[in-house]
């Protein structure tokens, strides 16, 4: 992710018009005219912010103008791809606010404002060409998927199967090579928040062992499931696994896990993986978290199969089109916000509309993204969870999730795109849906009375991991708080975080610690400091916290899996602390060993005062 301060697409009037030029392999990159100004439109341009819809493609974008310069950039959120509006609070007229979550970009710095310090909007060229019109250009670079392309051959029937076993977990059968992605079959993800929807078919391990090569998107534990892999390790330690070259790497904990997977393979983006003459894949990066998340394209004999999984922006928004099947995230509901937030707007109704309305926007966003890509089939998956343990059953009832049917059919009121709602152990025949999606063994369902959804889950061995972190050593020094933050390494940060450990109700736990931290200069004051700061206060179950941070794993177990009630003033999301707690946090766990060492020779910690009675 950049923070970049250049200025170096800031464009006078009068500059020359160019084309920069640079291959890759056979194909060359290309320059793209965006928006067109005539050069009275050019002269009605006023001060400050410029809104312009290229009425021929519908696509918007935002010129500001200061003195004889001029910045430009698409009129699409970094975050989730929302339209921007004139600031009516900005009274210096150089910010936009977005329509879908209020983020703010100053126009004039091309930063975003709210969240502070967090991205920045990529920017257009802008030209005047030699009849004085004004010219939005965009550089794109090349589609790595054309290179050295294949046409497609006619499949035969049964020889491209793609069936779907739960959330984003999918088995492929191509040709003579077997392909998955994502298996997450058994256990819990994030820490304990989330569960299988789904049954899986009770062939799941068998076929995770038949596969020749295993896709893993990234390291949330929803798509990297360690209880799975465990199990698969068991059989096949030495099996295939391909992942993205993610700035943090997706298996950064397998040595803790003591999952034992010898031949995990980490590829570039954007270059043809060849697995046999007709099977190749290539992954991409999401362009909004390339730190983290991936994609995947599997090209068979000239077919494409597009993967987006959980990406935000998949390639930054540049995709193949007219592939023979595309699958995508579709549901929702995957973060805390805003169910596990209390204070302030936060009531119980302002949440219930929130939810339904970003619902709405995601489904439209899936709809029209389908549309634009044309895809010949559509499978929404990757959102097939459900918050089952009991102590979540507010999380349950509030996070309501898109529904994949009211999804295909707001996509089929829209285009010819054919969509398949996916069951466990369905299969789709690619062969026989290509030629003829009416053909009945296109899509073969389950067997008559397969249990679809799981009505139980084996709660007690995942509780028991977390529960004993409970009790550990580490706890009963408080000097562990120091040490662990200094660990983290997160400072010179104007913010105070009261961290409080609750039992499973989310009220104080009973001997547990409550404490202060102060990120400016990372002290911890018994007492909230004079000076004006923004201030959260965070209460997260103590078997997770103390999980968490026994094992230095990312914050998002506590997050994204609904185990913290939050609350802050003011309502400000504090993008540099979240994103270094849930992807920025060291590699390796806290030297807890040498820290005990240093507590028996020293005593007890600096903090005793912290903990409750």
């Amino acid at each position: 992710m950049s923070n970049r301060n250049d200025t170096s697409n800031c464009c006078s009037f009068k500059i020359p018009r160019q084309r920069n030029r640079q291959t890759m392999g056979s194909i060359e990159q290309t320059t793209e005219i965006l928006l067109c100004l005539s050069p009275v439109e050019v002269a009605s341009l006023k001060e400050g912010i410029n809104f312009f819809r290229n009425k021929s493609t519908g696509k918007d974008y935002i010129l500001y103008k200061n003195k004889s310069r001029l910045r430009a950039c698409k009129n699409m959120c970094k975050h989730q791809g929302g339209l921007f509006i004139k600031d009516i609070e900005d009274l210096a007229g150089r910010s936009v606010r977005c329509t879908k979550h209020n983020w703010k970009l100053d126009v004039s710095t091309m930063k975003y404002i709210n969240p502070p310090e967090s991205f920045c909007q990529d920017e257009l060229v802008v030209e005047m060409d030699e009849n004085n019109r004004l010219l939005l250009l965009e550089l794109n670079p090349p589609n790595p998927w054309d290179l050295q392309p294949r046409s497609p051959e006619e499949l035969a029937f049964g020889e491209v199967q793609i069936t779907y076993l739960t959330h984003a977990c999918m088995d492929l059968k191509l040709g003579d090579k077997r392909m998955v992605f994502d298996p997450w079959l058994i256990g819990p993800a994030f820490a304990r928040g989330w569960w299988l929807l789904h049954e899986p078919p009770s062939d799941w391990l068998e076929r995770l062992c038949q596969a020749d090569l295993i896709y893993i998107s990234h390291l949330h534990s929803d798509h990297l499931s360690y209880p799975t892999l465990k199990k698969l390790a068991g059989r096949r330690p030495d099996i295939p696994i391909y992942v993205g070259n993610t700035e943090r790497p997706v298996f950064w904990n397998l040595n803790q896990s003591g999952v034992q997977l010898t031949n995990i393979n980490v590829v570039p983006f954007g270059i043809w993986q060849q697995v046999d003459k007709n099977l190749r894949f290539m992954i991409l990066m999401d362009g909004v978290h390339p730190e983290m998340d991936t994609c995947i394209i599997v090209e068979y004999k000239g077919h494409k199969i597009l993967n987006t999984v959980d990406c935000t922006r998949p390639n930054g928004g540049r995709l193949p089109m007219k592939v023979a099947l595309m699958m995508s995230d579709f549901a929702g509901g995957a973060s805390g916000f805003p169910m596990t937030f209390s204070g302030g707007k936060f009531t119980e109704e302002w949440k219930a509309q929130f939810i339904k309305t970003e619902r709405k926007k995601l489904l439209n966003y899936k709809a029209r993204l389908v549309k634009n890509l044309q895809p010949r089939i559509y499978c929404p998956f990757a959102g097939y969870f459900v918050e089952s343990h009991p102590s979540d059953k507010y999380i349950k009832e509030t996070n309501t999730k898109n529904d994949p049917n009211e999804l295909n059919n707001l996509i089929k009121k829209n285009s010819d795109v054919i969509t398949w709602t996916p069951r466990p152990g369905a299969t789709l025949d690619l062969g026989r849906m290509l030629k003829d999606p009416t053909d009945s063994k296109g899509i073969i369902e389950p067997p008559e009375g397969t249990k679809i959804y799981k009505d139980s889950w084996d709660f007690e061995p995942y509780l028991e991991i977390l529960n004993a972190a409970v009790g550990d050593e580490i706890f009963l020094h408080s000097s562990w708080i120091k040490e662990y933050f200094t660990w983290a390494g997160f400072k010179d940060y104007n913010l105070v975080v009261r961290m409080i450990e609750t039992d499973e109700d989310f009220n104080p736990f009973p001997g547990g610690y409550d404490y202060l931290v102060d990120f400016l200069d990372l002290s911890f004051p018994k007492e909230r400091p004079q000076r004006e700061h923004p201030y959260e206060e965070i209460h997260s179950r103590v078997d997770v916290i103390r999980h968490v941070v026994k094992n230095g794993l990312l914050w998002d177990e506590l997050y994204i899996g609904f185990q913290t009630r939050l609350q802050r003033d003011p309502d400000i999301y504090h993008h540099l602390f979240w994103n270094h707690f849930q992807i920025k946090l060291p590699l390796t766990p806290p030297n807890w060993k040498s820290f005990l060492m240093c507590c028996e020779q020293n005593g007890p910690g600096i903090l005793q005062e912290c903990k409750t009675t």
